[in-house]
């Protein structure tokens, strides 16, 4: 008897142990609930089958941090035992990490990719992104057309739709689809920021380790190329301005747990009461010299009244911030730099050194061209939407509120990328067949703006009024 149990126990072992009688290891939670960047997270329980417990939960990664197009947990969270928790939500947009789940013996693994919807928080908390009287809210329909050669938008990128590169859902893949922003409370630590290529304007900010950064399909959060931005907006303190910091290609050693950053450039603006510009000729994170947060179009400004109804159409009152395969290698008041191509010349043929302001209008150069062909715009040329162009069909909500900011506040150079692409947040309350229907305007519609009657200071963003 006692050898008949032996050999009854060891055979039950015998069978767990090679994952007979559990089945294969599988993981049985196929979705998340939704959460808001800025709030604590509900939690989501990690539930697996087969295999030999205990289990062991991730998510995969690349080497040095996330591989290029694999998404992480949205930025705040992370998995704690069996369950995937944040006391703050820093991210925003649709993320689709894939989650592993290892058993005992370690040899078994078991992978599912499950979405998070973040709905952003781009409200301000009292902060401005610089004053109503700056250029980046002052609307341009009836200012009068830029006649510069260098104006117009290049007929070779013309019929290029106007297409946003940001949205809410999967359409965007496993990544977030969008630039990303947070906004921050005064008295934050600063974290070291080491910068290895470009200017800099600070060596520690308020990014906390929760600090979205920017994703693409060809770059991780952590990985060589891309964008990578990452933008922090300050609230005000005492006797303290609300403040704008933004990175280029922001890295963290660890990507869910250092507090030492690093970049490629970056940019503050320490006073967004101010309407100072950055210095003439020196760049930000981005191709033309401007700040990229009062920029983006966000969902809070567009649709944000709605809450969880939905859109309730809103105004988006600055210009939007947009993309051109090639730039000319100068720019015009309100850049500040430029890396395009080309070359202009003046009326008597002399040929304007690159990397320099150049005038609008009739002051302008007498032509501009890139291998031997007409070319133009300038970094920081606004466009706008002519009047006569109408509304694309089925063009609501979110379309048109964003077409009517065309009209009123226009497009702005402000790097180079593909032609038409529009910038905006990547939050999940976004609807992405409503902004599908922008792509019904094309950069044909557009007609350059001379805002050099605006200027009160070169070096400065007030806009006069007209």
């Amino acid at each position: 008897m006692g050898m008949a149990f032996r050999v009854f126990v060891a055979g039950m072992v015998s069978m767990l142990g090679l994952g007979h009688a559990a089945g294969p290891l599988t993981i049985m939670t196929t979705a998340c609930p939704d959460g808001k960047q800025l709030s604590s997270y509900a939690g989501c329980l990690l539930e697996g089958s087969g295999g030999i417990p205990p289990y062991t939960w991730s998510v995969l990664t690349g080497q040095k941090g996330f591989a290029a197009g694999t998404a992480t947990l949205p930025e705040g969270l992370e998995i704690v035992v069996d369950t995937v928790k944040g006391t703050l939500i820093g991210g925003q947009g649709y993320y689709g990490p894939t989650i592993v789940l290892t058993d005992s013996t370690s040899a078994t693994t078991s992978t599912l990719s499950i979405g998070f919807n973040i709905a952003g928080d781009n409200t301000l908390a009292g902060c401005e992104l610089f004053p109503s009287t700056s250029i980046f809210h002052t609307r341009v329909d009836k200012l009068p057309i830029d006649a510069s050669p260098a104006a117009p938008i290049p007929a070779a990128f013309a019929s290029a739709q106007v297409h946003p590169f940001f949205g809410g859902g999967e359409s965007g893949g496993a990544l977030p689809n969008g630039i990303p922003f947070i906004r921050v409370p005064f008295g934050l630590p600063n974290q070291t920021v080491n910068t290895t290529l470009f200017q800099h304007d600070f060596t520690s900010a308020p990014d906390p380790v929760y600090t979205p950064i920017e994703a693409s399909a060809n770059a991780g959060w952590n990985g060589a190329g891309g964008d990578r931005h990452a933008l922090v907006v300050q609230e005000a303190g005492p006797t303290s301005t609300c403040r704008l910091y933004e990175m280029w290609q922001a890295r963290r050693d660890d990507p869910q747990s250092s507090t030492v950053w690093t970049d490629s450039s970056n940019a503050a603006w320490p006073d967004l009461t101010s309407n100072n510009l950055r210095p003439n000729g020196l760049g930000s994170c981005d191709a033309c010299g401007l700040p990229i947060t009062p920029l983006l179009a966000n969902y809070d400004e567009t649709c944000g009244a709605g809450g969880s109804a939905g859109c309730v159409p809103g105004v988006i009152k600055h210009p939007i911030r947009f993309t051109l395969q090639h730039t000319l290698p100068y720019w015009v008041w309100p850049g500040r730099a430029a890396a395009g191509v080309g070359q202009c010349k003046w009326s008597n043929s002399t040929v304007l050194n690159s990397g320099q302001q150049i005038p609008q209008g009739a002051a302008g150069p007498a032509s501009c061209s890139f291998n031997g062909a007409a070319f133009s715009a300038p970094c920081g040329q606004i466009y706008r939407l002519r009047a006569t162009v109408p509304t694309p069909p089925g063009c609501e909500n979110e379309c048109a509120v964003i077409v009517t900011a065309l009209r009123n506040y226009g497009l702005i150079v402000a790097d180079n990328g593909a032609s038409g692409g529009l910038i905006g947040t990547p939050d999940a309350r976004w609807n992405d067949t409503a902004l599908s229907m922008v792509r019904g305007v094309r950069l044909s519609d557009f007609e350059p703006v001379d805002v050099s009657g605006l200027i009160v200071d070169n070096d400065s963003g007030e806009a006069k009024s007209l």
